[in-house]
């Protein structure tokens, strides 16, 4: 109840927001038995605004994801997302929980998990993807009402429509069949569920131009993309999932977001040429588990550009570092130092917290007063001594102007001496 609690907290901030429509909505499980860590995922996107997180919901305990899309505002899908999340909090299935969509116009829920199956309701044009035990990939297309995966099968739904006023309007059909032969040939060939799901974004993104984040989940690690790709105001289009989104280096791990990565075209610590991370890349990086993966929160501070640069940030400490969280501190530090992140204070030991089993990393900032860029020098110096250096300074500059104007009477007593 109190996770339940918590998430209709969060539903409710965004309920005076314009609309916040996700077109495009993809669930795939590839590992049922949720033994593979990046066996479950899901996600959504759109050419719409307002793609904040209200569009994927993610429970981390009982490792399942609502999607929400669908005509009209926010308020209109606030009462199904609520309906469905109090019914999984009873641990009903995902067809149970994504059938309420059908009693709300326009809506659309697409619900999953490796412990309750997938299910899509309400008004949706998609396909269910499954793989027989012989290889053979069945794609099926369903329009309207409910549709299901049960638990316990390896499958994928993806609903996908165009939004007014995308240039590539029309498309849609025909990208989301092809998507949907694709999401079943990786499931064939023994793809995770967290790299199919960074593909669909890509191809959704190039083909259908339905392409702004939105974001993606790992529903049995429980990280997600959190604010990555969402958009910094309301009434605005989230990051295109087919735009460049950081340089790195490949050597050392040193990476830049952009916008600031226009600036740089070798790593600063050795000279490799970086390489360019889109953000359909950067999108599976962060969801999909590995030893080089991590996931980055940021919290204090909503600047742009702060996100992503202390998310490469990090990444390159813990390549040199590991999960060491003065390493991490000193690493953002130094960024602070040299104007990689701006309107920041520095950072101590206790603004980081490492979830290493997890590989998950949130670092917590203080804006600085009175839009200041950069906080003041930090000197090792009592403000004291300062004071007593100031006055000696003082006094200096008055002996030295003393002997400029009675240079020339002090000269001649000298030569009188002589």
């Amino acid at each position: 109840m109190r996770n339940t609690f918590s998430i209709l907290i969060f539903l409710v901030l965004f309920a005076a927001m314009a609309s916040v429509s996700a077109t495009m909505n993809v669930i795939v499980i590839t590992d049922p038995t949720g033994e593979d860590i990046n066996g479950a995922a899901g996600g959504s996107i759109s050419y719409a605004q307002n793609m904040f997180q209200s569009t994927f919901l993610l429970s981390k305990d009982n490792r399942y994801v609502v999607l929400s899309g669908g005509e009209g505002g926010t308020d209109a899908r606030l009462y199904p997302i609520v309906n469905a999340v109090t019914l999984l909090s009873e641990g009903v299935s995902a067809s149970r929980a994504a059938g309420v969509a059908s009693s709300y116009s326009g809506m659309r829920l697409v619900v999953g998990g490796p412990d309750i199956g997938i299910s899509v309701g309400g008004s949706f044009d998609a396909y269910l993807i499954t793989v027989e035990g012989s290889g053979d990939i069945k794609v099926t297309p369903t329009t309207g009402g409910s549709a299901f995966i049960p638990p316990g099968e390896k499958g994928a739904i993806i609903h996908l429509r165009n939004s007014k006023g995308n240039p590539l309007y029309g498309t849609a059909t025909a990208v989301r069949k092809e998507t949907a032969l694709n999401i079943g040939r990786m499931m064939r060939d023994g793809y995770s569920a967290t790299e199919i799901v960074g593909e669909v974004f890509r191809e959704v993104a190039q083909d259908s131009g339905e392409k702004h984040g939105g974001g993606a989940v790992n529903m049995i690690a429980g990280i997600s993309t959190g604010d990555m790709f969402t958009p910094q105001e309301v009434n605005t289009t989230g990051y295109p999932m087919d735009a460049p989104y950081s340089k790195v280096c490949p050597v050392d791990g040193w990476g830049i977001a952009y916008p600031a990565a226009d600036n740089y075209e070798t790593c600063p610590n050795d000279g490799t040429p970086l390489k360019i991370i889109y953000a359909y890349e950067a999108l599976t990086n962060t969801i999909t588990v590995s030893k080089d993966a991590v996931s980055v929160s940021v919290y204090g501070t909503d600047n742009v550009g702060i996100s992503e640069t202390t998310s490469e940030i990090v990444k390159a400490s813990i390549s040199k570092y590991g999960y060491d969280a003065n390493g991490i501190m000193t690493s953002i530090n130094k960024g602070i130092s040299n104007g990689l992140l701006t309107g920041v204070n520095y950072i101590e030991p206790k603004d980081v917290n490492v979830r290493e089993d997890s590989k998950a990393v949130g670092i917590y900032f203080t804006p600085l007063p009175e839009g200041r860029s950069s906080p003041p020098w930090n000197l090792p110096i009592n403000s004291d001594l300062m004071n007593v250096l100031g006055s000696i300074q003082s006094v200096i500059g008055i002996i030295l102007l003393l002997l400029v104007i009675f240079r020339s009477r002090l000269l001649r007593s000298f030569q009188k001496k002589q």
